[in-house]
């Protein structure tokens, strides 16, 4: 999602946001220096949401296609009663509520290659909800403390086997925090979590790699992505390393995916940008909103619409949540659609 600090003040959700933006455009001059990344302008498609009263903001997350051809986000600012799951029709620009509750902040959503029904991770409840399509029957999944201690859940991925893959945030408090993000892994049978990795700088996005093998795993609080090798069982990390420092700016690293190519995108946190980097970490492209598109403070996720280059891009800020479009560099897979 793209998490910024989360707190419950007097019952009310206050998130820290920052980027915006990101949709169609064309590809920068061919005479660019080489090594230097090309540059795409986004595309505004609509506007969906309107800053709440209750919250003070809104903040679209999630962006996931599913087989009735729209596309599914949440609103993780949204009060009780107003749509927490919206669907967008992106050709007639209809947008319609799918889901709400009582307390829920969700984060991020994707559909299970399991069982079809939509998951959903709940930020300020520490939990996963699941909901089906047409976003009835809601089902918690998972909540409670792993370890000894609460969860606040941000993304979420899936194996192809169905099992789930989470990160667990936790801001770090500077100068002095302490590092203590988790990677968590849940059976997709028994709901039976696994920490994966600890001591994290406030973990954010997460997807798989193309082989599946490994997660891309960005650091909200470090301004990277790591590298985390998986065994053969996925419930265990045989290998980890740094694999791009992001020079962010006071960008933040927030979700990402990946496309057919392998490519990554990376959300920001910050700045109205998607950074786009090859498989093996060399930064391609850079996403933009167009100059003069005022009040976005946050882009959070993409989705590229399955078999095709259509990728979408959910922005937030003060002037509203949007839905901008561009070109992904690849088609798009089920890890470029959802988390």
């Amino acid at each position: 999602m793209s998490r910024r600090s989360v707190a419950l003040a007097a019952g009310a959700l206050v998130l820290v946001l920052a980027p915006a933006g990101c949709a169609a455009g064309p590809a920068a001059s061919d005479d660019a220096p080489a090594g230097t990344a090309q540059r795409v302008t986004a595309e505004r498609v609509l506007q969906v949401t309107s800053v709440h009263e209750e919250t003070g903001m809104t903040l679209l997350e999630g962006p996931v296609f599913l087989d009735d051809g729209r596309l599914h986000l949440v609103d993780v600012t949204a009060p009780a009663g107003e749509p927490k799951v919206l669907a967008v029709d992106v050709g007639t620009r209809e947008v319609d509520a799918v889901y709400t509750d009582d307390a829920g902040a969700y984060t991020s959503a994707q559909v299970s290659p399991y069982d079809g029904r939509l998951y959903l991770t709940d930020y300020a409840g520490g939990r996963i909800v699941s909901i089906t399509p047409d976003g009835t029957d809601p089902r918690v999944f998972a909540d409670g403390r792993v370890k000894g201690r609460a969860m606040h859940l941000d993304d979420l991925t899936f194996d192809d086997d169905g099992h789930l893959y989470v990160t667990d945030s936790s801001p770090v408090a500077y100068p002095a925090g302490t590092a203590d993000g988790r990677v968590l892994r849940f059976d997709r049978d028994t709901g039976r979590p696994t920490v994966l990795a600890a001591n994290l700088p406030n973990p954010n996005g997460i997807s798989f790699d193309l082989d599946g093998g490994a997660l891309w795993v960005s650091l909200l609080d470090a301004n990277r992505i790591d590298r985390l090798v998986l065994d053969e069982t996925g419930t265990a990390v045989t290998a980890g390393h740094t694999a791009i420092q992001v020079d962010g700016g006071v960008a933040q690293t927030d979700s990402n995916a990946v496309d057919a190519a392998g490519n990554l995108y990376q959300g920001m946190h910050g700045t109205p940008e998607i950074r786009v980097y090859g498989p093996d970490g060399t930064h391609l492209t850079t996403v933009s909103v167009p100059d003069g598109h005022q009040g976005l403070l946050s882009a959070t996720n993409v989705a590229i619409r399955p078999g095709t280059t259509d990728a979408y891009v959910t922005v937030s800020g003060p002037a509203g949540g949007f839905v901008y479009r561009f070109d992904a560099l690849a088609q798009g897979v089920r890890q470029s659609n959802g988390g």
